[in-house]
């Protein structure tokens, strides 16, 4: 009985407690209706995003720049949109009441272009003089295409160095001629009919003769 009498004793002063917080918090919810316009001529900017910083929540703005966002007093609120400086606005704390209204002026943003320079249309004797004369740069596929040009290939294949498997490749070669042979005279060519007959053709030819420098 008296544990009973203790709990209700304890709990008016915490229900009272608990809803005076909830009324709190709902005064400091806040309904903001607005619409984003140019500083300088005072015209819609439609699409622009409105944010409560770091809150992951927002709206975009209508055709005629009008939007809605529910947010709490003292955020932060982040207009962006493309061709527009970034802007911030904070909710006032001394909101009375839980409906605000605000216009949000967009300042339109420096773009810094390359430097172009216009020139008159060439004549006939210009174009067929161009076509004659200019050399035109290759383009990256152009490059592309004469680097994995066959002949190309082919001829860095001959210039280049060998590299480590090739020459392995090479050694072990030699060390399996020199097995071949192991423990007995290489054959000599000079006995050999074939090569022989191929010397005289050749001395036929000329081949051998001293040529004039």
């Amino acid at each position: 009985m008296l544990h009973r009498l203790l709990f209700l004793l304890i709990l008016p002063p915490l229900f009272g407690s608990t809803v005076h917080a909830q009324e709190e918090s709902d005064k400091s919810i806040v309904q903001i209706t607005g619409i984003t316009i140019t500083a300088d001529s005072l015209r819609a900017v439609p699409g622009t995003t409105v944010t409560v910083k770091n809150k992951y929540r927002g709206v975009y703005s209508s055709e005629r720049g009008v939007f809605s966002i529910v947010c709490l007093k003292g955020d932060t609120l982040e207009f962006t949109s493309v061709g527009f400086r970034p802007k911030t606005y904070v909710v006032p704390n001394r909101i009375q009441g839980q409906y605000f209204s605000m216009i949000q002026l967009m300042v339109q943003d420096t773009f810094y272009l390359p430097e172009t320079i216009v020139k008159p249309l060439p004549g006939k004797d210009q174009i067929d003089y161009a076509f004659r004369n200019w050399k035109i740069p290759d383009d990256q596929y152009e490059i592309a295409r004469k680097n994995t040009d066959a002949l190309t290939l082919r001829a860095l294949a001959f210039t280049m160095p060998r590299d480590g498997r090739e020459n392995q490749s090479v050694y072990q070669a030699g060390l399996a001629r020199d097995a071949i042979y192991y423990g007995q005279a290489r054959p000599s060519n000079i006995f050999n009919p074939i090569s022989w007959a191929e010397f005289f053709e050749a001395w036929k030819r000329g081949d051998y003769r001293k040529k004039d420098q």
